[in-house]
């Protein structure tokens, strides 16, 4: 039997019995993987009342991955974080908090693509899009269908009015015709204490044409209300070195993010709006040499309830050894209202392998700007500007990174933040 944690168990706990259980027991023969990943984070927003104190959050995320657990298919993941603002700033509602974000034993085969998750993890797929303490099972049925299906508790409920009478479960039925399409059909049903929350149904395809033509789409029905929630549909046609990509997207908030409970969370807002986006656009990449790349977008977006607005940008890149690359683009918003009428200037670089000339293994750099049309709070522009670097010892076993922020902007005098990550990675066999 499992013991699904609870959400503020945190995960070094975890790890540790695990740890100890394994290596107690003599007949198991596989490999673990732990990655420790620290984040110090420092950030301070000067508005127009005078300077905040600083916030200075320390993160820790842990990860870890057992494999072949006295049988090659069993194996055991999990991963979560923790958080301790240092500066005791009262900026969060807890100095100390964390989460167990997945937790789960696995059994996977080669045999029909077989493979059953206990415990808690996220199930993306479909409609879902979802953290479970549960089961989730998949397989092949043939060589031209698979089905998976899910349940359990709903993660996201477990701090409201408690469990009792919370649910979730769903599934996904996929079609394969040879490499030529591939279209799934999906539910989900939501419920907090009792009550429907959402119960939705999905389709989303694939359909590889002849003439280098490829189409992608998905579609969401809302059950409850016999409404559309969403409509994404998208056609990829490559003639030589060019790649054109018209699409059209639609967005109903009040069918999406259902308004009964607290399954709307921070989109409850857009949950009683009655609001819908529409957009429609098109996007053009040329690869003019292994070099360089040249794009352009066009796209404009209509709301029942907002201004429209539309949007064009041109962009270039240029590309060297390894991941070096640099570039940037210019584009421009027009819509009815002052926030949606200006012009966006971004540059960056990002240049590799500089071990041998600085410390750093990589240097990046990315620089937004923004010039409004009218004022706005007295501001007629916004800027950003960010920075990073790295390095990786022992054979990518250790890893530093680091970056800062700079941005100004017509809601606030300044914003200024900085962050050092320190990734630690350890495998071993048992």
């Amino acid at each position: 039997m499992i013991t699904i944690p609870r959400a503020r168990l945190q995960l070094p706990v975890l790890g540790l019995c695990a740890l100890l259980g394994l290596t107690s027991t003599p007949a198991l023969s596989g490999s673990i993987a732990v990655q420790s990943d620290t984040v110090l984070r420092s950030f301070k927003r000067v508005t127009g009342g005078g300077a905040n104190d600083p916030v200075v959050p320390i993160y820790e995320y842990l990860k870890l991955d057992v494999e072949q657990i006295g049988s090659e298919y069993l194996s055991f993941h999990a991963y979560g974080w923790g958080r301790f603002d240092a500066a005791d700033s009262g900026y969060y509602d807890n100095r100390a908090d964390g989460a167990l974000l997945y937790g789960y034993l696995e059994y996977a085969d080669t045999y029909q693509g077989r493979s059953l998750r206990l415990g808690r993890q996220h199930v993306f797929e479909g409609v879902a899009n979802d953290a479970i303490d549960g089961l989730r099972v998949r397989s092949d049925l043939g060589d031209q269908f698979s089905i998976s299906a899910y349940g359990g508790l709903p993660v996201g409920f477990d701090k409201t009015t408690g469990r009792s009478g919370d649910s979730i479960w769903g599934g996904r039925l996929v079609h394969r015709f040879e490499a030529l399409s591939d279209v799934g059909l999906s539910y989900k049903m939501l419920k907090d204490d009792g009550t429907t929350v959402s119960s939705m149904v999905g389709v989303d395809s694939a359909f590889f044409l002849p003439w280098n033509m490829s189409l992608y789409g998905n579609s969401v029905r809302n059950l409850e209300t016999s409404g559309w929630a969403e409509h994404s549909y998208e056609i990829r046609i490559k003639a030589g070195d060019f790649t054109i990509c018209p699409l059209y997207e639609m967005f109903q908030y009040d069918q999406y993010f259902g308004a009964r409970g607290p399954a709307a969370g921070p989109f409850l807002s857009l949950a009683n709006s009655d609001e819908q986006l529409q957009a429609i656009g098109v996007n053009l990449d040329w690869r003019a040499s292994t070099n360089w790349a040249f794009g352009a977008k066009a796209k404009g977006y209509s709301y029942n309830l907002d201004s429209s607005a539309s949007y064009a940008s041109a962009s270039v890149s240029w590309f060297g050894e390894a991941l070096t690359q640099a570039g940037g683009e210019v584009g421009r918003m027009q819509g009815g209202t002052a926030d949606k009428n200006y012009l966006l200037i971004r540059m960056f670089f990002y240049l590799d392998r500089m071990d041998e000339a600085v410390w750093a293994d990589f240097v990046s750099a990315d620089v937004f700007f923004t010039s409004y049309d009218q004022d706005i709070y007295g501001k007629d522009h916004s800027y950003c500007i960010s920075v990073a670097s790295g390095k990786k010892y022992d054979h990518e076993n250790l890893e530093i990174k680091m970056s800062a922020d700079y941005s100004v902007d017509p809601y606030f005098d300044s914003d200024i933040r900085a962050m050092m990550t320190v990734t630690c990675r350890f495998n071993a066999g048992f």
